[in-house]
């Protein structure tokens, strides 16, 4: 994106959108009380547990968890992308989106995916007409390629010799300037440029939308690199992007993707029906990859060869995929027989018994499969640090249900009480779902002071009233683990963003997104009647926090050094009354 949207763009946007009228346009949505309710579109459920609010402008799912606004509805429901959903959305209202934030705006961008189609089709070309393309296509056949997957990919050739490209796009008026921005050509010390890619097999790189944004090459004989990809570019991020993601979608709608090593691996399990395949483009994955995968797909599987390297790779897939566990995701781990990559395995096996011929774990199986591993697990002290050890991964999992599954896991193998686990970890106590039902207001209970604060305000913004500037000024000072609320405060209180919906959308892409979405969709148990009271009641109770801890400050200073206002404040403390004096 060139350019930010406006926040009152954004304001004005979801004022003039109903989400229930947008989510009734996708699927049946009867009236349930004051809310709207339906079988959620994301996951498979045979009683309703999807809710709409009409009021906060915002849905949540009680069985997977999705939740967000209308343009996370479209986000997740089309498989859009941020700005995609806004421009829909905007069409619908019939506003303009700002000149400044539309998509692909600068010319040099254009400019950039016209020079990269044409190097497209100059390789294309080139495995069809160049002089010792029989060397490139004798090696596509030694590797099974057909002529239908090598159309399929557009795959092509790089001749060897310093200038092929540059000279037929310099023919065809492209300039040196943007033959260097696509990273197509590199420029010589001594002036002038040659050809990046060489005596390579080339894969076009897509993004989502099917542009080329960059390219690999693979060297057809020896030498080094065996594959070389395209520099970081205005359009080219290896980062974010997955080589065959465009090709695995545009095949129908998928439940999960794979996500393997290489080109070749994608390639050779298309040609085997195996479509829903990915590959990360010469890094690791990242958490945009992950990302990214879960706005397409609630299932991710990540295929290794069984070798240590594989097992490395998969290392640092788990560390990415914690913190990003959350409603209905789901991470599977699929090791290959050693020996094999996907390439051989599919050939080795077929599409039908490529699973069965791997070790394939869950997110917390393999992760307490690769902990225990170290560890000796037929002693109490093992068992103990097993338990040490895996705590540290999974409390980094946003999801309870996620993190269940693995206190489940952990008490198997340890043979330690499971609410023992579950209370270490977080989660609470199993209860059946009567009590559950009865005690809605525990997971609101179970937050911090600030937490609560925060969830009533992301709830009711017009409750921002409850807490005074110079109340907010006190917490500001006093309190660090008040900064979250005050954000959340500060962007209500202005009275910019005034329903749930707006007030999420303030803070969509900051460190806060997911924990106020979370907040926004958690149960209060409070009649909406006495959210005000409890707000000022959890203000007061701040406010208390905030000047006992000031008082312990100021105590732990040799009485000498006290200024006048501590030695006033000090005078005027009494404890528990909730006011910070005059200090």
């Amino acid at each position: 994106m060139a350019g930010r949207l406006p926040e009152q763009f954004i304001d004005d946007l979801i004022a003039r959108i109903d989400i229930v009228d947008l989510i009734e346009a996708h699927l049946p949505l009867p009236k349930a009380g004051r809310d709207f309710q339906a079988l959620c579109p994301f996951h498979a459920e045979k009683s309703p547990s999807f809710t709409v609010s009409r009021e906060k402008q915002f849905f949540h799912c009680f069985g997977c968890g999705a939740h967000g606004t209308a343009i996370g509805f479209l986000m997740q429901h089309r498989n859009l992308e941020f700005l995609e959903a806004v421009e829909e959305l905007a069409a619908m209202a019939g506003v303009e989106i700002p000149r400044e934030a539309r998509r692909d705006k600068a010319p040099a961008a254009r400019e950039l995916y016209d020079v990269l189609e044409r190097a497209r089709t100059h390789f294309e070309q080139q495995l069809r007409r160049a002089a010792d393309r029989e060397r490139a296509i004798a090696y596509l056949r030694g590797r099974g390629i057909t002529g239908e997957i090598a159309k399929r990919f557009r795959i092509g050739f790089a001749p060897e010799g310093w200038r092929n490209l540059y000279e037929a796009l310099a023919a065809d008026g492209v300039s040196d300037e943007r033959l260097e921005r696509a990273g197509l050509v590199i420029k010589r010390d001594r002036g002038g440029f040659y050809d990046r890619f060489r005596d390579r097999i080339m894969f076009p790189i897509h993004d989502r939308r099917g542009r080329v944004i960059g390219f690999g090459g693979r060297i057809i004989d020896q030498g080094e690199p065996k594959y070389l990809n395209s520099p970081e570019t205005e359009v080219f991020h290896k980062g974010r992007e997955l080589y065959g993601l465009f090709e695995a979608l545009a095949v129908g709608k998928v439940s999960s993707l794979m996500v393997v090593e290489g080109y070749m691996d994608v390639i050779a399990l298309h040609q085997h029906a195996m479509t829903n395949v990915v590959a990360s483009l010469g890094t690791a994955l990242t958490g945009d990859h992950l990302e990214q995968l879960f706005r397409h797909v609630p299932e991710v599987v990540f295929c290794f060869d069984g070798d240590a390297a594989g097992r490395r790779a998969a290392w640092k897939a788990l560390e990415t995929a914690l913190p990003r566990m959350a409603g209905n995701s789901q991470v599977r781990f699929a090791f290959l027989p050693d020996g094999h990559d996907p390439d051989t395995a599919v050939r080795a096996f077929g599409a039908a018994g490529f699973f069965a011929a791997t070790r394939s774990f869950g997110l917390a199986e393999y992760l307490l499969d690769a902990l225990k591993a170290d560890i000796d697990t037929n002693t109490a002290d093992g068992r103990t640090r097993l338990v040490a050890s895996a705590e540290t991964y999974l409390r980094q999992i946003p999801d309870p249900a996620h993190r269940a599954t693995g206190a489940r896991l952990l008490a198997d193998i340890t043979r330690f009480d499971e609410e023992l686990i579950r209370q270490q970890l977080g989660i609470g106590s199993r209860r059946p779902r009567e009590y559950r039902a009865a005690n809605a207001l525990d997971r609101y209970a179970l937050r911090s002071l600030e937490e609560q604060s925060t969830a009533l305000l992301v709830q009711q913004p017009a409750l921002a009233q409850c807490l005074e500037v110079a109340d907010a000024d006190i917490l500001r000072q006093e309190l660090d683990s008040c900064a979250n609320l005050l954000s959340v405060w500060a962007a209500a209180h202005e009275g910019r963003a005034t329903t749930t919906a707006t007030l999420l959308e303030r803070f969509r892409g900051t460190a806060l997104e997911a924990q106020l979405f979370d907040l926004a969709a958690l149960p209060l148990g409070i009649a909406e009647t006495a959210m005000e009271a409890e707000l000022r009641d959890a203000v007061r109770r701040l406010l208390a926090k905030a000047r006992d801890q000031r008082f312990r400050q100021i105590m732990a200073i040799p009485l000498r050094d006290w200024s006048s206002s501590q030695r006033e404040f000090v005078t005027n403390y009494k404890g528990g009354d909730g006011s910070l004096g005059t200090g």
